[in-house]
């Protein structure tokens, strides 16, 4: 991976399975690294084991879902960092139905809020203030089913490919200075996956 020491990487989703290895990652390069989810034990945990690497943490808790969280842990990052070189907007949830039909309000809702209104209010937030300073990049974590839909998973299935469509938005608000690009993810064998 390439040297990036002095950068700050903010994690969301930082605290467990593919977000707490890309935040280990950053780290193990020589970033600082904010990592954010729910569980602020859970966030302490993994911000103990990046800062035995010799960097920086920081441990916060924020529901991405929740628009009024975000503004307060973006300005905690500066804060402590003065910067954000990278977001990686990881945090996502897709819970178990047993028909379509039986999908409720308050599922979707948050099906929708965590995999696309948190990336949009947190893009806006940290993109803006990198497209004002030195740039950055900017990484959604989408997933295969943007574009493979399957009956099991359409409230999540529609959500990623809103951040897909984002993704693209983004990159022209904030060009030339700052990246933003999706990786599209297909299943991975973490705890998350034992749900």
């Amino acid at each position: 991976m390439t040297d990036l020491s002095g950068k700050v990487a903010l994690v969301t989703g930082g605290s467990r399975g593919l977000g707490r290895e890309m935040a280990l990652a950053f780290a193990a390069a020589g970033a600082d690294v904010a990592v954010v989810s729910r569980k602020l034990d859970a966030c302490e945990r993994t911000a103990a084991e990046i800062e035995a690497l010799g960097v920086r943490a920081l441990p916060l808790a924020c529901h991405v879902g929740r628009w009024d969280g975000i503004e307060p842990v973006v300005e905690a990052v500066y804060a402590r960092f003065g910067r954000v070189d990278i977001l990686v907007n990881n945090a996502g949830m897709s819970p178990l139905y047993p028909s379509l039909d039986a999908v409720s309000e308050e599922a979707f809702d948050k099906v929708v809020g965590v995999n696309f209104k948190g990336p949009f209010r947190l893009t806006a937030l940290v993109g803006k203030r990198m497209h004002e300073d030195a740039g950055g990049s900017v990484i959604n974590i989408s997933s295969i089913a943007a574009i493979e839909a399957s009956p099991g998973a359409l409230p999540y299935a529609g959500a990623k490919a809103a951040l897909n469509a984002l993704t693209l938005g983004f990159a022209a608000a904030y060009s030339p200075n700052v990246r933003v690009n999706s990786i599209i993810v297909g299943a991975f064998g973490t705890d998350i996956a034992d749900h």
